[in-house]
């Protein structure tokens, strides 16, 4: 069976590292934003609590562990176990041992956060939680450093990657007609769900570069990809491209891991020939044909036999992909398998924000004293500089965003304002500030306001880095029967 070593990819030794490794990184960040941030909002007590989720969702078929019991316990102790498996891959020490190993350890990791996905409701309701689960799973067969990287396995990453930048693309170019005209880049930089310390700057840079961002996007997500199933050196130049926009995404705002595992991806294009005669190194090649070290049929088998499955997966996104009416970020298997991506098809002109606030007066009129909540990431004080958070995920603060572009009567908002009202210490910790220092406010309300960048003049003059304008009460006053007397 010598045709096999056709199977094999030897040259890509630094690929899988990066693959494998970068993936690892990213499961453990979504791990650890999970036991911060689950029980709070999804938990026993939590704003979505997923008992009741469960118990009302008739034939809830989804894989979870959940869908069994649920405890803020169990949920802990899910989440310890997924940065547990996931810290040694880091590290790549399974990847040493035999390619069962991180095969299992990475399908466990596949399995642990999918079902912390398939109950978290509105609040795991974004791509990259999909992305993530495809990733995770498919680069469990990448095998270990005792084998070649596999080849088919490596190609179904590229077109998980290519999936990815091109449905972006294909999304904006259906979209708005922002992207069309090359204007979206005058409103996103200010508009997008959470911007970063970098994001008034490239607000603030001239019209005609931004104009040149719009275009750079496209040839990197319409163009480019395409390259990344050409012969070397043409892939691994494509797949700098895309690492490059990738990294300016990342130094202009917050986008959880969503950049990151795109640049995780685009590692699969780097060949170790290239990266050597580019930087003079590259990871050791485990093996190359002719060598004596093949692989064993029974990976091989493995290897095909999910490859055959992805492909066949792969029918309804590459439908998707082609179709005027294209879907962004759905999936169409209860395993979260071979996804269709796009993210801003349409790009926000004006950035409305709801600022909540809280009084300890009795009488909520307009003498009262009212005093803002702070939030880790989303904008609030006019003069605080926007931290850089991803790729960490701050769910809470980035569906606040959502709320003016939907409807702000959503019953999680509701729970999340009567959790104020009652001084919840896990809701607190969500924020950044609490005006009340843990005493309870008698009464709690919603306003909206019109946020922009300062200009740069207005900031020299003022100090703030947002000029604000009040729009309109959203929720009017609302209070707990105990906190009226």
């Amino acid at each position: 069976m010598d045709w096999l070593w056709l199977l094999e990819a030897p040259d890509y030794g630094f690929a899988r590292q990066a693959l494998q490794r970068g993936t690892a990184a990213l499961f453990f960040i979504a791990f650890l934003s999970s036991f911060n941030q689950f029980p709070a909002l999804l938990g026993e007590h939590g704003l979505l609590p997923v008992p009741r989720y469960v118990e009302r969702s008739r034939g809830f078929g989804r894989p979870s562990l959940f869908r069994w019991r649920y405890s803020d316990r169990l949920l802990r102790l899910v989440c310890l176990a997924g940065m547990a498996l996931a810290l040694p891959l880091v590290a790549g020490l399974p990847q040493l041992g035999p390619p069962w190993v991180p095969l299992l350890m990475f399908l466990a990791l596949w399995l642990l956060y999918m079902s912390i996905v398939n109950v978290g409701q509105t609040f795991y309701g974004f791509g990259w939680e999909m992305l993530l689960l495809e990733l995770g799973f498919t680069v469990a067969f990448l095998g270990s450093e005792q084998l070649p990287p596999p080849t088919p396995v490596l190609v179904l990453l590229l077109w998980l990657l290519f999936r990815l930048e091109f449905g972006a693309g294909m999304i904006k170019i259906r979209g708005g007609s922002e992207w069309r005209d090359l204007t979206a880049l005058y409103y996103h930089h200010e508009t997008q769900p959470m911007p970063g310390p970098l994001s008034r700057q490239a607000h603030l840079l001239p019209k005609p570069l931004h104009r040149m961002e719009v275009l750079g996007n496209h040839f990197a997500q319409l163009v480019v990809p395409f390259f990344l199933f050409a012969p070397q050196p043409l892939a691994s130049v494509a797949a700098g491209i895309i690492i490059f926009t990738q990294l300016w995404l990342v130094a202009t705002g917050n986008f959880a891991w969503l950049n990151w595992a795109a640049i995780v991806l685009a590692c699969g294009g780097f060949s170790d020939s290239v990266l050597r005669a580019v930087f003079g190194l590259a990871a050791p090649t485990p093996a190359a044909p002719g060598s004596g070290l093949q692989s064993p049929v029974w990976w091989t088998a493995v290897v095909l036999a999910v490859t055959v499955l992805l492909l066949v997966l792969s029918y309804r996104p590459l439908r998707n992909l082609l179709s005027s009416g294209q879907l962004m970020n759905a999936s169409f298997n209860r395993w979260q398998l071979v996804n269709t991506y796009g993210a801003f098809g349409t790009v926000t002109k004006h950035r409305v924000e709801v600022v909540v606030e809280g009084t300890p007066d009795a009488d909520p009129d307009s003498d009262a004293e009212w005093r803002e909540y702070g939030f880790k990431g989303k904008p609030g004080d006019p003069r605080r500089l926007p931290r850089q958070w991803a790729p960490y995920h701050l769910r809470l603060d980035w569906l606040m965003w959502f709320l003016p572009l939907r409807t702000i009567h959503e019953p999680w908002f509701y729970a999340f304002l009567h959790k104020l009202l009652d001084a919840d210490p896990a809701t607190l910790r969500l924020l950044s500030s609490d005006p009340f220092d843990g005493a309870r406010p008698r009464w709690v309300r919603a306003r909206t306001f019109l946020y922009r960048f300062a200009s740069r003049a207005e900031f020299r003059e003022s100090g703030e880095r947002w000029v604000r304008m009040e729009l309109y009460e959203a929720i009017p006053p609302l209070s707990r029967p105990h906190s009226r007397n």
